[in-house]
């Protein structure tokens, strides 16, 4: 049965989020429920347990359809494709309670969503995103009023992340009636019953042992997130009340459109909220990783019709406060306090989110467990096969119906390892806790195995190099290295423009910022509040000369109001005057920007060649320019867009870009190993080509074609043009030599091409020319002056190609592109954050191919288990049904010893082995269902098969073998007398006591083909446990050899070892040692034959090329068949050609926000 969404039952929440759902509405039916409940008893509980595992049909039987607002049970389901369900319950609210009048209450607020609440409850509640900016001012500026503020809690609940600690009874409870453990009190409740008396004993103290420090490790967890979120939930706040002035009350109190006041010193947000006076400095590194001070200003009081969050775009964040963040410092504006209005609560907010995702994480690798399902499968099958012929062979030969349905059930318990789907996850155990030791955090440990299929990396340029502040400034006035900078407003810009703060002794800000400010030699008085004439006292930041600073006609400088720096317009902008002077307003930002604003006569003639000059060379160029306010607003009241206008162009300050000492070496590993590298940056396009012709992402004899996409005025249509980067030649740029046409098609003509272009190029493509967007994906390696939506949506555009994406970046401005990413990686000093999947606390990149190389070698080892499994599993099952034929099996000690003392321990040592140091240029398999892996767990089989019955047909040709005398191999009579008491009790001789011993597992057959199955285990394990290309050596896994070496050790010793009381307890028998050297000589063989056709066959990777060649394989990824077919076109790319878009174009904004997070993208610091 499955869902048919109708009109009104079906609605999706959370859309285009990552943790988008359907919602299926559903009512109860009394009499399918009184059915249920029948079945339930009658099933002695078992349909209880089935609906349990499997809500989705607990809702299906008991429940019909309807429509969500008449549902009292909705099922949820996940769009991804696990598609898990989960039930839950309706709870109803009511309003009425708290309103007088319901048209008293409307009137105040009409349009708001909390009436459409009230008159339709099944609405979703969520913030008045609707309201403009100066509709927020008007209707919370003054607060809520009391019987407004208890409607909202309500309808939105109290302001609490509710994590409490999970009873232990609970946990215990879920633990137990996990499948796997279901499936063990089956198979212990069965070998009870078959008087496997130790053997079950043994299981049951493990099975405890396992849930005990399950629960344990769940509780302990448990209590950590507590600890996390307990303080959020009790904050004492300052709220403003509409007509009742100020009030002290409790953080879960508050409710959406509350006033919330901030005072001076540090503060904990307990919830999310808009600033809508004064401004804060933020320390968001609980978010996103980064230790930075983030600059948070007002809301704009804009009177437009545009909603608030679309007009504020990409920069709305800038405006808001997030919960869990710390307000480090506040300033008020002539307004007196700091305001701001309360925007979400609870789980809705940044840090509710955090804890939603590591409550719930996202599952990952859907294919591998769909693949170890399907062959679990299979092995139940396998095992049903088996079941037909123990019922066949032991019902012909006259057993009880019994012991004929106990002896096939069992043989379900041999063929079937639950813990298979599980053994997939050890690899990833073992490599968490080398990445840790690495300094590589990780908080969604099912992303390692993904890692290990990476074949493209994003950067971050800021996070792959590092910049340096020169002494040399060079603008349009030079100036000498050796003197500092003269007095004048290009000094004034740099002292001034910058979003600096003095933090615990020290100045804290974005990195260029510091370096820049560092080289005034000036210092930042942060400490107290200043008169501002015309303002009164006000906190405000004054920089004043330091001791090393050369002389300055001005006491210090106060900055008075900044508009912080926005990805989307790509320029920031302060209000400054001198002590005792007048206001001005300095701009710094992208130079093409910023010679924009500027008055035409202030712009050099020569500033495109000037600013292509320095790009081209690598350096980082950032635009100056200033103006004089003239009396008239306040500094507060300014808008924008009055401060960044008509200005006067100062110059270009030139920063020079140096790459860290490991960044070539690591883009040169990943390129060995044929993992694309990709630059995805906010700086000019120019520098980053330059940055990526040094760092090595750009060969030098390969070819840069710059792609430019423009609207073309005055229509819907748009244009776009492929330039090769050599023909955009200027004067002073030298080293740009123009090559011939014939030398540039036959380059491009290889393939030997990359395509460069800019976030507004790239917007534009994948409005107007989709089509065109894979090609240029294809071969596109340099992507500059994007902002963190589109490198959201460029990280999803590639994977849509197939791509395994990794990106690299810092978890500010690009953790929309870490979350979407199948590995993100943050450079941060945190240890964890939410900005990503995995942090690295050292700031290189040469994390990313440790990451590559630790996810590789977790997948082999996640692999080489699941095939030692599944091989053990099978051997064991043969074994069983080969003594079957003549009603005999293992005894108890042997499965014992099989279990406990074999598998149990190669299973915990055999992922001991460590990632292989080098990169090899390809991927191990991501899939189970694989040629390769399947030939291997068959032809092992076979082999096991083979010698299992070739011992076992061959012993029984022995002369010395009986069926009816265990001991007539023995040649001493004495101790044939001895042992004869441990006979099959066919003799009638030995007393009750040794009679009790013997309980009929004792034979030739027995030992024979235990012997080889147990040693044939151990042939597996060493054969499967590969080293080189991807793990170290086996022999560097100390343990897992010695483990090995002794366990064959002791399988030797029971073989030659003729000890009475040993053999009589593991059920084995004495034989020559004739045959004992030749069960070795068979083992030998096996092993010979095993390694041989594992290394010459399954490790041949020449072979399988060849196999794919000679079969016409062709790869089923997108982006290997567009390749193919780009090889062919001779007309592609199109060199100096411009082509038009001749439809309307496709409506993309939606999607170019890739994952949408209120927590993030808070600072683009690329200029």
């Amino acid at each position: 049965m499955g869902e048919n969404p109708a009109k009104n039952h079906y609605a999706q929440l959370n859309q285009g989020e990552e943790n988008e759902m359907d919602i299926f509405g559903y009512k109860t039916q009394s009499c399918r429920r009184a059915l249920c409940i029948a079945g339930y008893i009658l099933s002695c509980g078992a349909l209880r347990l089935l609906f349990y595992w499997k809500p989705e049909w607990d809702v299906w039987v008991n429940c019909i359809r309807c429509s969500l607002e008449e549902a009292d049970i909705v099922l949820l389901r996940t769009t991804d494709d696990f598609r898990i369900y989960s039930r839950k319950t309706v709870t109803w609210i009511s309003v009425s309670a708290f309103i007088k009048s319901r048209s008293d209450y409307q009137a105040t607020e009409e349009d708001s969503i909390f009436s459409k609440a009230i008159k339709k409850p099944s609405l979703q509640v969520i913030l008045e995103d609707h309201y403009t900016c100066s509709a927020i001012h008007d209707k919370f500026g003054s607060g809520l009023t009391c019987n407004e503020q208890n409607v909202r809690r309500v309808i939105c609940g109290p302001n609490t992340i509710d994590v409490p600690v999970i009873p232990i009874w609970k946990l215990l409870i879920k633990e137990v009636l996990n499948p796997f453990y279901v499936f063990q009190l089956f198979s212990v409740c069965l070998w009870f019953a078959e008087d496997y008396m130790e053997y079950a004993t043994a299981i049951i103290i493990m099975s405890l042992l396992s849930i005990f420090l399950t629960v344990y490790d769940l509780r302990k967890q448990s209590i950590k997130l507590h600890r996390l979120v307990e303080s959020h939930n009790n904050i004492m706040v300052t709220v403003c009340r509409n007509k009742e002035g100020f009030q002290e009350l409790e953080s879960h109190h508050l409710v959406p459109g509350d006033m919330l006041i901030l005072k001076e010193g540090k503060t904990l947000l307990p919830c999310d909220a808009i600033l809508v006076s004064g401004q804060c400095t933020v320390n968001e590194s609980m978010l996103t990783g980064e230790s930075i001070p983030v600059t948070k200003t007002h809301l704009p009081r804009a009177d437009n019709s545009k909603p608030w969050r679309v007009y504020c775009a990409e920069d709305y964040k800038k405006h808001v406060l997030f919960c869990g963040t710390e307000v480090i410092q506040t300033k008020a504006d002539d307004r007196g306090v700091v305001k701001a209005v309360v925007l979400r609560i609870g789980f809705n907010t940044a840090k509710g989110d955090l804890v939603r995702s590591i409550l719930y994480p996202k599952p990952m690798n859907f294919k591998l467990y769909r693949d170890a399902l399907r062959f679990l499968m299979c092995l139940i099958a396998f095992a049903a096969i088996g079941m037909i012929y123990t019922v066949c062979v032991f019902a012909l030969n006259g057993e009880e119906t019994g012991e004929v349905v106990k002896k096939a059930l069992d043989v379900i318990t041999i063929a079937v390892p639950p813990a298979l789907p599980a053994a997939l996850t050890t690899g990833i155990i073992y490599t968490q806790q080398r990445l840790k030791k690495k300094g590589i955090f990780c908080i969604s440990p099912q992303r390692i195995n993904v890692c290990g299929q990476l074949n493209l990396v994003c950067f971050d340029k800021v996070m792959a190099v590092w910049w340096l502040c020169p002494h040399c400034f060079q603008d349009i006035h030079s100036f000498l290295a050796d003197h500092g900078l003269p007095w004048g407003p290009v000094f004034k810009a740099l002292a001034v423009c910058h979003s600096l703060i003095v933090w615990e002794g020290k100045i804290q800000g974005d990195p260029l910022d510091v370096k820049m400010f560092e080289a005034t030699n000036w210092v930042i008085d942060d400490s107290s509040r200043h008169q501002i004439e015309g303002q009164g006292s006000t906190h405000a930041t004054v920089v004043r000369p330091g001791l090393k600073a050369t002389t300055a006609p001005v006491e210090g400088i106060t900055i008075l109001h900044q508009f912080p720096f926005s990805s989307a317009l790509q320029r920031m902008s302060v209000i400054a005057q001198e002590i005792g002077g007048h206001p001005q307003a300095f701009i710094k930002g992208a130079p093409e920007i910023v010679a924009m604003l500027c008055r035409a006569e202030t712009v050099p003639p020569n500033f495109e060649s000037k600013l292509l000059l320095y790009t081209a060379q690598g350096f980082r160029v950032i635009g100056l320019a200033c103006k004089s306010l003239q009396g008239g607003k306040p500094p507060a009241a300014l808008t924008r867009e009055e401060v960044e206008s008509d200005l006067t162009f100062l110059g270009l300050l030139i920063m020079e870009n140096r790459l860290k000492r490991e960044t070539k070496p690591v883009l040169e590993e990943l390129s060995a190993a044929r993992i694309r590298t990709v630059m995805v940056t906010g700086d000019n396009i120019q520098t980053a080509i330059a940055v990526a012709k040094n760092a090595g992402m750009i060969a030098p004899t390969h070819r840069v074609i710059l792609v430019e996409a423009n609207k073309v005025p005055g229509s819907f249509s748009a244009s776009i043009t492929w330039k090769s980067l050599e023909e955009n030649k200027i004067e002073d740029y030298r080293s740009l030599v123009s090559i011939s046409e014939t030398g540039i098609r036959l380059a491009l003509g290889s393939g030997q091409y990359h395509f460069a272009m800019s976030g507004k190029s790239y917007q534009i493509v994948a409005q107007h020319f989709r089509h065109l967007l894979p090609k240029l994906l294809l071969n596109g390696t340099v992507f500059a002056r994007m902002s963190p939506s589109q490198k959201s949506s460029l990280v999803e555009e590639f994977q849509k190609l197939d791509y395994f994406v990794g990106m690299c970046g810092d978890g500010a401005n690009d953790c929309g592109a870490l979350k979407v990413a199948h590995a993100g990686i943050s450079l941060s000093e945190q240890e964890a954050s939410v900005a990503s999947p995995f942090t690295s606390q050292t700031p290189s990149i040469a994390c990313v191919p440790e990451l590559i190389r630790e996810g590789r070698a977790a997948l082999v080892t996640s692999f080489c288990m699941f095939k030692y499994m599944a091989l053990y599993s099978t051997i064991q099952y043969l074994g069983v049904l080969l003594l079957y034929w003549q009603l005999n099996s293992f005894g108890n000690y042997q499965f014992l010893f099989q279990d406990l003392a074999i598998t149990t321990v190669i299973g915990v040592t055999m992922s001991f082995t460590g990632a292989y140091p080098k990169l090899v240029p390809y991927r191990p398999p991501s899939q189970l269902i694989s040629p390769p892996l399947l030939l291997s767990v068959v032809l092992n089989i076979l082999f096991s098969l083979s010698m299992q019955i070739f011992g076992f047909v061959v012993v029984q040709e022995q002369p010395w073998y009986s069926k009816t005398d265990i001991h007539s191999a023995c040649l001493s009579v004495n101790n044939h007398e001895r042992n004869s008491s441990f006979s099959l009790g066919l003799h009638g001789v030995g007393d009750g006591a040794h009679e009790q011993t013997d309980n009929g597992f004792k034979s030739y057959e027995n030992t024979t083909v235990w012997l080889l199955s147990t040693i044939n285990c151990l042939i597996v394990a060493l054969v499967f446990s590969k080293g080189k290309p991807f793990r170290q050596p086996i022999y560097t896994n100390y343990v897992f050899i010695l483990v090995l070496i002794g366990q064959l050790g002791i399988c030797l010793f029971l073989m030659f070892a003729d000890i009475d009381d040993l053999y009589s307890k593991m059920d084995l028998v004495c034989t020559p040692t004739s045959w004992r050297i030749s069960m070795v000589g068979m083992l030998a063989v096996t092993l010979a034959v095993s390694f041989l056709v594992e290394e010459a066959v399954i490790e041949n990777r020449p072979l399988w090329l060849l196999l794919k060649k000679t079969f016409w394989y062709h790869s089923k990824s997108q982006y290997k068949r567009l390749q193919h077919v780009l090889e062919n076109d001779s007309a592609w790319p199109p060199l100096n050609e411009t082509f038009f878009s001749d439809s309307v174009a496709v409506t993309v904004e939606g999607n170019m926000g890739g994952h949408s997070n209120p927590t993030f993208d808070s600072s683009e610091d690329s200029l």
